[in-house]
């Protein structure tokens, strides 16, 4: 078994027990969301504030696991096959850290969501930065337009740009804990920004490389 697998099944296998474990002390009413100012929104029973998130968790690594499988172009996942793998690590620890905040302010502890939130957002863009510079033509993972899939040479040149705009977003997502009342929104826009951005540059890049 890969260490990584193993570390997500302990991840998620705690997130399992820690619900099982805070259940008798939990309030009945969880808050569950909070807006962009970071006060409560939404609320939701402890049943599913507690267990919701390690049922995303269990569900999502199996869809990953499923992803290379059922891929037409498999073989080119494999190329970048490790910085998928510590993706989904990632992945799952951004869930794991968001359900362990969730717990520590239902149970009486009260901070700036947001705020908590940035380094977390910060390193997640930084790590989908590095996996896109290697990432390989496939139907599930990176950048995927009508443009990028159907030329090699255009998802590459689509990816290269991806890669140094997600890492670039990452930085500027670090300055909300300076700005703390803009905090989501300096985490959000800029890479709302370089995602059209890239769709955009993704079609001219074929108009260009394409007979």
């Amino acid at each position: 078994m890969k260490k990584t697998t193993i570390i997500i099944l302990l991840i998620i296998l705690a997130s399992f027990a820690l619900a099982f474990y805070f259940y008798p002390q939990m309030p009945d009413k969880m808050a569950s969301h909070w807006n962009a100012q970071g006060q409560v929104d939404d609320y939701m029973s402890k049943c599913w504030g507690l267990f919701l998130m390690p049922l995303i968790s269990l569900g999502l690594f199996i869809l990953f696991l499923l992803i290379p499988i059922i891929d037409p172009l498999k073989k080119n996942i494999e190329k970048f096959r490790k910085y998928f793998d510590w993706f989904i690590v990632l992945i799952i620890a951004f869930l794991f850290y968001i359900y362990l905040l969730t717990i520590f302010w239902n149970f009486g502890y009260k901070f700036d969501m947001g705020m908590m939130m940035i380094p977390a957002i910060a390193v997640l863009f930084y790590f989908i930065g590095i996996m896109l510079k290697h990432a390989r033509r496939n139907w599930f993972i990176g950048i995927r337009t009508p443009w990028t899939l159907s030329n090699d040479i255009v998802w590459d040149k689509t990816h290269q740009l991806g890669s140094k705009l997600f890492k670039i977003s990452a930085i500027i997502a670090l300055f909300g804990m300076i700005f703390s009342k803009y905090a989501i929104w300096i985490a959000i826009i800029p890479i709302l920004a370089s995602v059209i951005y890239i769709i955009i540059y993704s079609y001219f890049a074929y108009k260009k490389d394409s007979p």
